[in-house]
Order: C-alpha cells, then structure tokens, then sequence
C-alpha cells in the first residue's frame, strides 16, 4: 500500500429510526441485515416527540401517545429479534424529535437508516421529513431503504462517484461490497449540457469529454483496488442530459447506490442537491449518503 493512500474505512454500529409505518418496518430489517453484516450492534430508535407537543396536549393524550410508541418499538424489536436471533437489539424511546434522536443515537461513528416514507403523506411524491432531516443535515451515513427489500440480490453496490476527490467517501462504498462479498461499480455521469459553452475551445468534442473522465475514474478505481486487493471494482462513464434519471435508471440492477454528501455552505440551511433528491425520492433501491470525510475521519492514513 503506497503511503498517499487511507486506512480501509470501517462500517460502525447501525441504528435505524421507526414508526408505525410498513416502510419503517422494512427499514428496521434491513438494517438489522446491515448490522449484521458489519458483525456490529443494531440499535432501534423511535421518537414520540413528547416534549414537542407537551404544551397544547393534555397529560392523559400524552401518555396514550407514550404507551402506542412504546408498543411500536417493542413490535419492531420482536420482529427483528425473530428473523436476526443472533444479533444485539437495543431499543430506545425518545421523548424528544426524531431527527435529534437519530443523531445522538449515532454518534460520531454509526450508521442511521430511515425508511423512505413514514406515516401520512403522498407515497408516490414525499420523502418523510425525518428521512430528509437526516440526510440534508448528517455529520454520519445515512441509508434510506427503497425499492422492494425482499428483492433478489445482484451482487453489486454502485457508487455515484465525480472525480478523485471522491476517494474518501468511496472507502465506505468499498467497505459496504466488501460485507456483502458484492463487486464494487464506480459511476461517472456527466450531463453533456453542462459543458455547453464552456470547454468547446478546450476541447475538439465529446468524444474528449468522456474520455477524460474515464480516465480519471479509471484512476480512482485503482486507488480503491489498492486498499481493497480482493474486491472487484469496475468503472463505467456515461454521458446523458439527466444525471439524476440515469442514476435512478442503475438503482434497478444494484443491492446499494452510494453517494457522497456535497459539502454546505456555512449558513446555507439543510438541503439536498437535485441530485440525491432525486435518487432518494425515486431509487429502486437503498440509497447512502455519506458526509464529507466521514471516511478518513480520525485514521492514520
């Protein structure tokens, strides 16, 4: 291993936001299939938001509120209890917001997983404001679990990957094929018409256009290879008018799509670009995003 490269990145504990949704109850499993993966804890987190609504609540709506969470979580544990017999479970009830909940439980290391919509809302159209709390506003990953869970597996996790910069992030996508024994594939798209006007006297065509970034993904592919001799990595370039739809067209034939987080302009707010909004609004399947050097946070490389 030459000594510009990182340490491999290590997947930490898993823990996983529900409701009384079917789809957080899909979440909940699939994390517990993660966690159990990595060989780490899982830990369940439901938030009744207790003290958001204290003051225009009476006590005994209060408690009744309390006492269904309480059976929720307990459900869902059993559940996952029942299908992952080996795994550690740890439940906890919050009093507090779910998005903070899911944060603390996490700490610097975990891993938050959300179903895609939670209770109430249109299925088609919303993303549940918890899962889009997390993911615009996380210092950790954050999976939000698409598409049908129970769909065969294909042995492949997809990273949606720019350049090399992209390396640090992409040691989680690695990670994540590895504990799958999946191959990795490295995903450049470029949008052709953002290119219009602004490199024609650069370069000739296209044609240069692509085959730069298939070089440059090329080299980053190797870098991964390098810290993960064992793993399959391939790279693909593909050129289109909508970065968003050709990526959600790769969700179909992928287990995980990766990406990583772009990073927020101080003061900006949360907020997702167009990009992963799209993907975790219309992926087939479990989306990550993964902060800014969350990877190589705190190793020795």
């Amino acid at each position: 291993m030459t000594s510009d490269l990182p340490d491999p990145a290590e997947l930490g504990a898993v823990v996983v936001g529900v409701d009384a949704s079917p789809h957080a109850r899909a979440a909940a499993l699939w994390a517990a299939a993660e966690a159990e993966l990595r060989g780490q804890p899982l830990g369940i987190i439901h938030a009744a938001d207790i003290e958001g609504r204290s003051v225009l609540t009476s006590a005994e709506t209060l408690q009744a509120l309390w006492d269904t969470a309480r059976d929720v979580l307990d459900e869902t544990a059993r559940a996952v209890r029942e299908k992952f017999p080996d795994l550690i479970v740890t439940e906890e009830l919050s009093r507090g917001d779910a998005v903070a909940g899911l944060r603390a439980a996490a700490g610097a290391r975990g891993t938050i997983v959300v179903g895609s919509r939670g209770l109430g809302g249109f299925a088609a159209l919303t993303l549940g404001s918890v899962g889009l709390g997390v993911a615009a506003r996380t210092e950790v990953p954050v999976v939000v679990v698409r598409g049908e869970t129970d769909r065969p597996a294909t042995g492949v996790v997809t990273a949606a990957v720019h350049g090399t910069s992209d390396l640090d992030w992409l040691l989680i996508a690695a990670a994540e094929a590895q504990v799958r024994k999946a191959s990795l594939r490295l995903l450049n798209v470029t949008n052709v018409l953002g290119y219009v006007g602004r490199f024609t006297t650069m370069l000739d065509s296209m044609g240069e256009i692509t085959e730069e970034k298939v070089h440059e993904t090329a080299a980053v592919a190797d870098r991964v290879r390098k810290l993960y001799p064992d793993l399959t990595v391939t790279h693909d370039v593909e050129t289109g008018t909508s970065v968003p739809g050709i990526l959600v067209e790769a969700t179909p034939l992928t287990d995980l799509l990766v990406m990583g987080a772009r990073n927020r302009v101080l003061g900006s707010g949360a907020a997702l670009g167009r990009v992963p909004h799209a993907l975790l609004h219309h992926g087939h399947c479990p989306v990550q995003i993964v902060p800014p050097g969350y990877a190589t946070a705190g190793d020795g490389g």
